[in-house]
């Protein structure tokens, strides 16, 4: 039998499935289409961030929360929070979902990420 916790609510923290997080991370591609890094990256990325973004059931972005956030790039952190919040509205979920992802930055600006990484050396 499942452990409730009181106070905790569900759908908010309920994590995307695997298909909606390849869809959201296919719309912010296609959203920012001249900033995707093609093929392997390097191995020596310039930042790599995890970033939880609540997304709503009218596809708007709420609550972001780094759980690794590049703290030697702050201009990378302000850069993907802006990329992210000018992408939406995103497909609308049923019920708000957190999309987690990792953001492979690049030293030219450009990214991947994990969801549809092309890989790295």
């Amino acid at each position: 039998m499942p452990i409730s916790m009181p106070g905790v609510g569900r759908a908010p923290d309920a994590p995307a499935s695997r298909e909606y997080r390849r869809a959201v991370a296919s719309h912010l591609y296609t959203r920012n289409s001249d900033r995707i890094y093609r093929g392997v990256m390097q191995p020596n990325l310039y930042a790599i961030g995890v970033l939880q973004v609540d997304i709503d059931r009218r596809g708007q972005v709420g609550r972001m929360n780094w759980l690794r956030a590049p703290s030697h790039a702050p201009e990378v952190v302000a850069e993907i929070e802006r990329i992210v919040r000018a992408a939406a509205p995103y497909p609308s979920p049923s019920r708000t979902v957190t999309y987690t992802d990792t953001w492979l930055w690049d030293k030219s600006g450009r990214f991947q990420l994990d969801t549809l990484t092309e890989g790295q050396l």
